[in-house]
């Protein structure tokens, strides 16, 4: 009886003592670290098949924070090594060419199969696939659960129901954002500075959480630059390099709402309901603006449209039944050449950013799809901006028909535009008529700003109605006070917000130009304002001849010099331009760039300008 215990006790000895072979998904999770912290592994043989070192290295150099992960575990198991607790030993061979083109079809799994039965080890492997497969060659084997899902993690601790956001960085106290869209601060969570040992414990936490959580997913996968979507919180996670320390910001809604909690007035909802086809969302950074695009998503699927979204990374929170899209291997051309084969009704393309995102956003809408844009901008005409130059002006309306600002978390303003082709506000001359996209205040229908090609140039020009109501008030206050000194029914028109013209009396002109036109000097310097003298009625008087020339930038019209200092009336035909007092040495100079020396460059190739006295 004694010899069959003392067999017994040799048998279970030698077992306990089998040397073990680790495959990555055990090294990559550190599990053999926290058994020989614990104790459970003492004065084992512990052989890393070079196969696994190899798969690691591999990972690390792509840049994938599972590669960097494994190094350090071994690094770590190494340290244990010098304190004689485990012996560490890398067996196998390098794989050749025909095995790394394998390796996805598990050929690397076979081969640490192999390493283990060899040296009649014992497998210890997280990969349930792999668990099987040793097993059913009849290769002792340790399974360990990879994750206990659903646990609480530090994470889930520190975001109270109020914390829009976790900022945390070795060396610095650990912050949160806590409170609302447009009224939240900035707090402490602890006065101590993190240390790296514990902001990598927070990361570890967070990349086996997920791993195996459902709706969790590495979005880009990098040692230096991380971002991750675990569950509703977008991760970002930086290292240096790319960063000055290890970093790690966490952000997340606090906050799901329904068009109707934004109490919309009748008239945008019914435009956002059967009208708005091309919308952009803009504000600035934490104003609300991806809660409201979840919200009009909802709103639309609701209506009955097959809804999609465009995201990286994948975290607005909208119901199941609308489908989240990604880039496809990195690409959102190739994303959005799935949709046009879906074709939906309406796709969100949150966090339109770069150059190419704007020309996609373009052919979607242009091929029919109804498209929500997201786009950070500090007031709602930079969202346009940011087009201009991507994309041609004329199809800038086909694009873009309401632009929603979202502040604080509310609706601040919204726009709509439209093309029409007339002349541009503060020119003059019907021959300047130009497309123009006109953007309108949808609530008022108050023209706000006009777009149109200026020379070679996209300009936007803010039309400044209070500046023209100003102006008025001042004609009516101070120009007619001056000018009825000459004419009691004198009529002044605006030409532009500087520039008016006052049409008098024929007779009284030559008195309000004054001698060398001193008097209109004196009235534009008083008035701060360029002031144009017009006949009332315009009579053809004396006809005479003239000369013209183009000199610098300038057109040059010379007459006799008997009449210096004589009032000039020029035509086209019998349409009255403008009258000019003849200068000393009997001539009229007009800037070829104005508005004014167009028209008379065109009438002089037709010869058709006529100047009377």
């Amino acid at each position: 009886m004694k010899e069959v215990e003392k067999k017994k006790t040799k048998k279970k000895k030698t077992k306990e003592n089998k040397p073990i072979v680790p495959d990555t998904s055990v090294i990559i999770n550190g599990i053999l670290s926290d058994m020989i912290e614990k104790g459970k592994i003492k004065d084992r043989k512990i052989i890393i098949p070079k196969f696994v070192m190899e798969e690691l290295q591999a990972q690390a150099s792509r840049g994938r924070e599972i590669g960097f992960k494994g190094l350090e575990e071994i690094k770590n198991l190494h340290e244990y090594e010098k304190a004689h607790k485990v012996k560490i030993d890398h067996m196998g061979r390098r794989q050749t060419y025909e095995e790394i083109q394998l390796a996805k079809y598990g050929r690397i799994d076979a081969l640490i199969i192999d390493v283990a039965r060899h040296n009649n080890a014992v497998l210890y492997t997280s990969d349930f696939v792999q668990k099987m497969a040793a097993e059913a060659e009849g290769i002792e084997t340790r399974y360990f659960e990879p994750y206990e899902k659903e646990k609480v993690i530090e994470l889930s601790k520190l975001l109270t129901p109020d914390t829009m956001s976790l900022h945390m960085k070795e060396g610095a106290p650990m912050m949160a954002k806590r409170g609302k869209p447009g009224a939240f601060k900035l707090v402490k969570i602890s006065e101590k500075p993190l240390t790296r040992e514990r902001i990598d414990a927070i990361i570890k936490e967070i990349m086996d959480a997920t791993r195996y959580e459902e709706d969790s997913f590495i979005e880009i996968g990098g040692h230096s630059a991380t971002v991750v979507q675990l569950k509703n919180m977008r991760i970002s996670i930086a290292r240096p390099p790319f960063s000055d320390g290890v970093e790690v910001t966490v952000v997340r809604p606090i906050v799901k709402a329904m068009l109707d909690d934004y109490k919309l007035a009748e008239k945008l909802k019914q435009r956002l309901a059967e009208k708005a086809d091309g919308v952009l969302i803009a504000g600035p950074p934490g104003s609300g603006k991806s809660t409201f695009a979840a919200a009009l998503a909802e709103f639309y699927e609701e209506k009955g449209k097959i809804v999609k979204t465009m995201e990286s990374p994948r975290d607005l929170q909208v119901k199941p039944e609308i489908t989240q899209y990604t880039a496809l291997r990195g690409s959102f051309e190739k994303t959005a050449d799935i949709l046009l084969l879906v074709r939906p009704d309406y796709t969100v393309f949150d966090e339109v950013r770069k150059t190419n995102d704007f020309r996609i956003f373009a052919d979607l809408r242009l091929a029919g799809i109804g498209m929500i844009g997201v786009v950070h901008a500090t007031e709602p005409i930079d969202a346009i901006q940011r087009f201009m130059g991507r994309i041609e002006l004329g199809m800038l309306p086909h694009v873009i028909d309401t632009i929603i600002y979202i502040k604080d978390g509310a609706i601040k303003k919204v726009y709509s535009l439209a093309m029409t082709v007339r002349t541009p506000t503060g020119m003059k001359d019907e021959d300047l008529a130009r497309p123009v996209v006109e953007v309108r205040d949808f609530e008022t229908n108050n023209l706000l700003y006009e777009i149109y090609t200026y020379g070679e140039e996209n300009i936007i020009v803010p039309i400044t109605k209070k500046e023209e109501h100003a102006l008025h008030k001042l004609a009516k206050q101070q120009i007619m006070n001056e000018i009825k000194k000459f004419d009691k029914d004198a009529e002044v028109e605006f030409l532009s917000a500087r520039k008016i013209m006052v049409k008098v009396e024929n007779k009284q002109i030559p008195k309000i130009i004054g001698k060398g036109g001193q008097t209109v000097q004196a009235l534009e310097q008083k008035l701060g304002l360029s002031i144009e003298v017009a006949p009332k009625v315009a009579t053809l008087r004396q006809s005479i001849k003239y000369t013209w020339e183009e000199t610098g930038a300038y057109l040059v019209f010379s007459f006799d010099k008997k009449f210096q200092k004589k009032q000039a009336n020029f035509y086209i035909e019998k349409e009255y331009l403008f009258s000019a007092t003849i200068g000393r040495i009997g001539q009229v100079r007009v800037k070829k760039t104005s508005d004014l020396g167009k028209q008379l460059l065109r009438g002089l190739t037709a010869k058709k300008i006529n100047v009377f006295i």
